[in-house]
């Protein structure tokens, strides 16, 4: 809290205390409850050094209020600018990552299709192979009881004829 003396020469040791809460409140405070001369001739209170001393410091108090206020909206409104900015700049490079992405999918899925249609043509040339192998041990294992079938009927004549 910060207090305010008069320098009235009617209302000397007068002191009002003004809320800090916010500096605009503060000003609207200070303006409500600031001593003004009773006498609104020019010469009147420009005779009372006192008088000019106390005006003269809160006006400069009422600039220095209102330049810290300016200050601290322009920062406020520079700070939001930084913030959409930055927003803007990271749904930009989410938004790129996010089309890279979709990019490196559309890949892999057509790599995967690739992939199956291969892996199914492997399997068929598999069980080809697998018929033909099987088809071929077959037929060999049919000429060997030929040949066996051949032995025997050979032996069994070598034996009937002796």
């Amino acid at each position: 809290m910060s207090t305010v003396v008069s320098n009235n020469k009617e209302e000397t040791g007068v002191r009002r205390m003004l809320s800090d809460a916010s500096s605009a409140s503060t000003t609207a405070t200070y303006n409500s409850l600031r001593v003004r001369p009773l006498s609104t001739n020019a010469s009147n209170a420009s005779s009372d050094p006192a008088v000019n001393h106390a005006e003269s410091y809160f006006l400069k108090r009422e600039h220095r209020l209102s330049a810290r206020r300016k200050a601290e909206e322009e920062a406020a409104i520079n700070d939001y600018k930084k913030m959409y900015e930055k927003a803007l700049a990271t749904n930009q490079r989410l938004k790129s990552r996010l089309e890279t992405s979709k990019q490196e999918l559309t890949v892999i899925q057509d790599q995967l299709q690739r992939a199956q249609v291969h892996s199914g043509n492997r399997s068929q040339q598999k069980s080809k192979y697998h018929n033909t192998y099987e088809s071929w041990a077959l037929k060999k294992r049919i000429s060997d009881i030929e040949e066996q079938l051949k032995v025997k009927k050979k032996k069994n004549m070598s034996d009937n004829l002796q």
